[in-house]
C-alpha cells in the first residue's frame, strides 16, 4: 500500500504560478499511475491530470491545457503539478491520487484511484 502528502499549496494572486508535490511512501511510485484532482466548495471532486506509470501517456482537463503541467521523478518517488496562470476558479483543495492498474494507462477518472493523499489547499484571488 502507497501513502501520498501533497504540498505546495497556498494563496497565489490570479495569474500566478504554484508547484504542487506529491510524495510517496511505502511503495515505490513507478507501479502507479498517478493523478490529480480538485475539489471546490460546493462542487464535485473533478480531474485534473493524469500520467501514466511510464510518464508516456498524459490527460488535461481541458480547462488547465496549457497552463498546468504534470510530471513524475520515480527515483525521488514524486509528482508535481506545476500550476501557471492562476485564475480564481482554479481554487480548490487539490488532491493526488495512485492507481495501480497493471497497464500503462493514465486515467480521468476517481473510481480507478485506489490511494489518495489528505489534499492541499489552492486558492487564488482576483
Amino acid at each position: 500500500q502507497v501513502q501520498l502528502v501533497e504540498s505546495g499549496g497556498g494563496l497565489v494572486q490570479a495569474g500566478g504560478s504554484l508547484r504542487l508535490s506529491c510524495a510517496a511512501s511505502g511503495r515505490t511510485l513507478s507501479r502507479y499511475a498517478m493523478g490529480w484532482f480538485r475539489q471546490a466548495p460546493g462542487k464535485e471532486r473533478e480531474f485534473v491530470a493524469a500520467i501514466s506509470r511510464s510518464g508516456g501517456r498524459i490527460y488535461y482537463k481541458d480547462s488547465v491545457q496549457g497552463r498546468f503541467t504534470i510530471s513524475r521523478d520515480n527515483a525521488k518517488n514524486t509528482v508535481y503539478l506545476q500550476m501557471n496562470s492562476l485564475k480564481p476558479e482554479d481554487t480548490a483543495v487539490y488532491y493526488c491520487a495512485a492507481d495501480p492498474r497493471l497497464t500503462d494507462v493514465a486515467g480521468t477518472k476517481s473510481e480507478t484511484y485506489d490511494y489518495w493523499g489528505q489534499g492541499t489547499q489552492v486558492t487564488v484571488s482576483s
